[in-house]
């Protein structure tokens, strides 16, 4: 079978609507070039002048020759950015969450990426490990940067002992390759207690502080253990008293940047503060929220955006009862923020549940299920009108949660009661406002409101 792009969707008005190509094409190369990746395809079609290689469903190929405008988009959606197989984490690492997710789930949850172009693509974080020659070159001739790359430690021995494998001892000597190819990169600590906190993250910091300017950021984050961690290595989370020392440890580091670079440039994720009890850095302190993606500043963001959304509140003519779920981590914070608001007749409760799915110690939003969230709801059902579910919880473009359970069995548990989704804190401080009036569409994590003050996203 040709190797290839296979689109999804067509944008309407595109260019590739006017080449009649339609879902299920495979566009295999162009300008005879072969395309292994939207990355390939990119490039490909950088050129003015076009031969592109389709191959239908039906299996018969053709030619299409073409001119373009140099910055014309092709507006054509693919399958995957990958055509072909993702390139897989060869590792065994200590605190793979992918070791720990339940048994009898969807494939995709127990699929290992360890792929640099999903990296430079979509931010998702690499070890390097299965990175030869030939992709540091495809990296510096096409200048992939940023790139994302999990660290843990710089140093080699205990490196390769916590991915058990003996090329994550290569971890320095590869981001040197990278400095050299210009390419700038952000990077990542999942810290272990007993493993690679302590004297040894002193280490990791020192280390990737020599490597700038290419290395741009360093953020921390706590392992995360969950109650299907059977066969792996035994692993302990962190309390109050430990998250509280490495916030001392790392703020020593960050004042320390400042007074270099003007910059933290090391970041802790939201669970230490949240744990130890200690309030969030400002939103200054962030230096413009270079890790969100990764969980560091989601709650300071968060903040920031409630502050900065000006409401004007559709006091209620009779009672609504609205429930708001989130992860036990977030609750206070969100809470705090609820009851601020002065809206005639709203009674918002917040309900931060427990991870029963994937155990207590797991506390994020992000990994509630399907089923966490009825049974609660079930549980602390008082007179509801409606239910405010965060995105976050979803597949990205879908409503499906991660055991497999949709919005709709939500709806259907609830029938009475209205379903919404919040994928943001203009969105909840909206909704709350204006509970009524706003519509919600979900499509492709692609939100428009229409309500008295309309706001798009």
């Amino acid at each position: 079978m040709a190797k290839g792009g296979i689109i999804s969707a067509i944008h309407q008005g595109s260019l590739a609507e006017e080449l009649e190509l339609v879902p299920g094409d495979k566009i295999i190369s162009i300008n005879e070039q072969e395309l292994t990746d939207i990355i390939d395809l990119s490039f490909a079609l950088a050129d003015e002048e076009i031969e592109m290689l389709i191959e239908h469903e039906n299996g018969e190929q053709e030619i299409i020759a073409f001119e373009k405008d140099i910055d014309e988009e092709l507006g054509a959606e693919f399958e995957s950015a990958v055509f072909g197989k993702i390139r897989q984490c060869a590792n065994n690492c200590y605190f793979c969450f992918v070791d720990q997710v339940a048994p009898n789930m969807r494939d995709s949850l127990y699929i290992k990426d360890d792929d640099y172009r999903l990296s430079f693509l979509y931010g998702n974080f690499v070890t390097m490990t299965n990175m030869g020659p030939r992709d540091l070159e495809r990296i510096h001739r096409l200048h992939l940067s940023p790139l994302y790359i999990s660290v843990h430690t710089t140093n080699p021995k205990l490196r390769g002992e916590m991915l058990r494998t003996k090329r994550g001892e290569l971890i320095m000597e590869q981001l040197a390759k990278l400095n050299e190819a210009d390419v700038e990169y952000h990077t990542q600590v999942v810290l272990c207690p007993g493993l690679n906190d302590g004297a040894e993250l002193d280490r990791t910091i020192q280390d990737i502080i020599s490597m700038q300017p290419y290395a741009k950021t360093l953020g921390i984050v706590p392992v995360g253990l969950t109650k299907f961690r059977e066969n792996c290595y035994p692993l302990k989370t962190f309390d109050a008293q430990g998250a509280k020392k490495v916030i001392e440890q790392v703020r020593h580091w960050q004042e320390k940047m400042r007074k270099q670079i003007g910059k933290n440039f090391i970041y802790l994720s939201d669970e230490f503060y949240l744990l130890a009890g200690e309030p969030l850095p400002k939103a200054e302190e962030y230096d413009g929220f270079p890790q969100l993606d990764n969980g560091i500043g989601l709650t300071r963001n968060f903040i920031e955006q409630w502050k900065e959304t000006e409401i004007n509140p559709n006091n209620y003519q009779k009672l609504l009862n609205l429930d708001i779920i989130c992860g036990k981590s977030a609750g206070k914070v969100i809470k705090n923020l609820v009851d601020e608001l002065n809206i005639d007749n709203l009674n918002a409760n917040v309900l931060a549940l427990e991870n029963e799915f994937f155990g207590h110690e797991v506390t994020v939003t992000g990994l509630l299920t399907g089923q966490d969230i009825i049974k609660n709801l079930k549980q602390n059902k008082a007179n509801r009108d409606g239910i405010i579910i965060p995105s976050c919880a979803l597949r990205e473009g879908e409503d499906i949660f991660l055991d497999d359970y949709t919005l709709e069995d939500i709806k259907k548990a609830f029938p009475d009661e209205e379903v919404k989704v919040a994928s943001d804190a203009i969105m909840l401080k909206n909704l709350l406002a204006d509970w009524h009036n706003i519509k919600c569409e979900r499509s492709k994590a692609i939100y428009t409101w229409q309500s008295n003050a309309s706001y798009t996203k």
